[in-house]
């Protein structure tokens, strides 16, 4: 059933004129009127609707019944990414979001090869944001994670918080993940395509951030920023051990399911991305 985030105010019973861009989709999907529709805006739980009218641009939903349905992890991570390149930082945004982030901070790092100011990152800002909704109406997941405001490597380092657990995603750790302690709150830093510089990752360090041990392989070190993911949010909810058998054999092969992304859902599809 297709899903569709609104930035609305919703409620059971509404009659709603989808907005220019939900319409459009819907357009192109070939629905027609009396379709089913699954809508949500975030505030939690999601809304089965009708299409009850197509027009040429237009489209219109009767929302039938509210659902509190969650899907969020107990587990509240968030993602501090260097700002990549083009399709590589959407991909980031996208494997977040179905891994189960709750709020993403991307900062410029020295080898950022992308630099965004004035206009041109309120634009980048907006693009990402649309990322983030576009890939929650994928995964199921009915509350958008939270962006912050982009900020200077440095800038973001003095003011980021102490609590929970925080790993540096670079080489040179000696402590397997399993072997962290168990905490409520993790973040992840991890840089841009070249990584981050030596003085960035000994400011983190000093800062109290640490490095989990890598995979052994090099062939499978692509798949290490979705295998802390999805490793720790089973060992730090304390999951149960088959389950947390599961997401350990994850983040050792290159191929991570969407099962580990979704609690609750069993298709499987394989993806890789690069720390």
């Amino acid at each position: 059933m297709p899903r569709f985030y609104l930035d609305l105010p919703l409620a059971a019973g509404q009659w709603l004129d989808l907005p220019e861009s939900v319409a459009r989709h819907v357009h192109v999907l070939r629905l027609r009127e009396g379709d089913l529709l699954t809508l949500f805006n975030g505030h939690g739980g999601e809304f089965d609707a009708t299409l009850a009218a197509l027009g040429k641009k237009s489209a219109q939903a009767r929302l039938d019944g509210h659902r509190p349905v969650e899907r969020e992890s107990s587990l509240a991570m968030t993602l501090v990414q260097a700002v990549s390149s083009g399709e590589r930082m959407d991909y980031t945004l996208q494997k977040a979001v179905e891994l189960g982030v709750a709020t993403i901070q991307p900062v410029f790092s020295e080898r950022s090869v992308v630099r965004l100011a004035g206009e041109r990152a309120e634009k980048r800002m907006a693009h990402w944001q649309g990322v983030l909704e576009a890939a929650c109406e994928q995964c199921g997941r009915n509350r958008i994670p939270g962006l912050r405001p982009l900020l200077p490597f440095g800038q973001w380092l003095q003011a980021a918080p102490a609590d929970g657990l925080r790993l540096l995603l670079a080489p040179g750790g000696g402590t397997r993940l399993r072997d962290l302690p168990a905490a409520g709150t993790i973040s992840l830093l991890a840089g841009p395509e070249g990584g981050l510089t030596d003085e960035e990752a000994a400011a983190a360090l000093a800062a109290g951030w640490q490095p989990p041990k890598p995979p052994r392989s090099r062939r499978l070190q692509r798949c290490r920023r979705c295998g802390a993911i999805s490793e720790r949010r089973a060992y730090l909810t304390r999951k149960p051990a088959s389950e947390r058998a599961t997401l350990r054999g994850a983040s050792r092969t290159v191929w991570v399911t969407a099962q580990l992304c979704t609690p609750g859902t069993t298709t499987a599809s394989p993806f890789s991305i690069a720390w």
